[in-house]
């Protein structure tokens, strides 16, 4: 949703700086440009001395103007903290069985799922993390894999155990997940 959002609003955004930066462009060049457009040529600005004489005297005018570039000014941060957020689920909805439903911390899941999948022979260190909805969780595994390790063996054994065991425990009918496999970095071994 998040990239979908961000997608429509940098592409109009960069739509209306195209079209008025062309506009002016062309006005500053003396080419021809709608009769409706506030710039006609070389030496016009965009508030001129008449217009900043006219609003002078209202008094609601600076407040005004002040307070919509700030309501901007705060709106482009939250967009931009947004940003940087990571979308971590906070929660997991678990289904209790008695039409009430009880809730499961999302850092609790991570831990328990990290330390099970930890354990597994051949991963040194493994880093969870939960996105998505309370409802539907995806996990984003990241194993560091020993050099003896093999690879396809440590994905069943977390399929099989790590996984279906967080699953189960959760009540979750599917916990889908995204693994990635690193190695550790060491020295090659010399044959001799």
């Amino acid at each position: 949703m998040l990239r979908t959002v961000n997608r429509v609003l940098l592409g109009l955004a960069g739509l209306v700086l195209i079209c008025v930066g062309g506009a002016v462009l062309a006005a500053g060049l003396g080419l021809a440009v709608p009769s409706w457009w506030p710039w006609y040529g070389k030496g016009d600005v965009l508030l001129g001395a008449a217009g900043r004489d006219r609003w002078r005297g209202e008094g609601w005018w600076w407040p005004t103007v002040i307070a919509v570039l700030a309501v901007v000014v705060v709106l482009a941060l939250w967009w931009l903290l947004a940003q940087l957020r990571r979308a971590r689920l906070a929660e997991v909805l678990v289904d209790s069985g008695d039409g009430e439903g009880a809730v499961l911390r999302g850092r609790a899941l991570e831990g328990v799922l990290a330390q099970e999948a930890g354990t597994l022979d051949g991963v040194a260190r493994a880093q969870v993390g939960l996105t998505g909805r309370r409802g539907s969780p995806h996990a984003r595994i990241r194993l560091l894999m020993e050099p003896h390790a093999a690879p396809d063996e440590a994905l069943g054994r977390l399929a099989d155990g790590a996984l279906a065991h967080a699953r189960d425990s959760a009540g979750l009918a599917e916990l889908p997940a995204e693994v990635r496999l690193r190695a550790v970095r060491h020295r090659a071994e010399r044959v001799s």
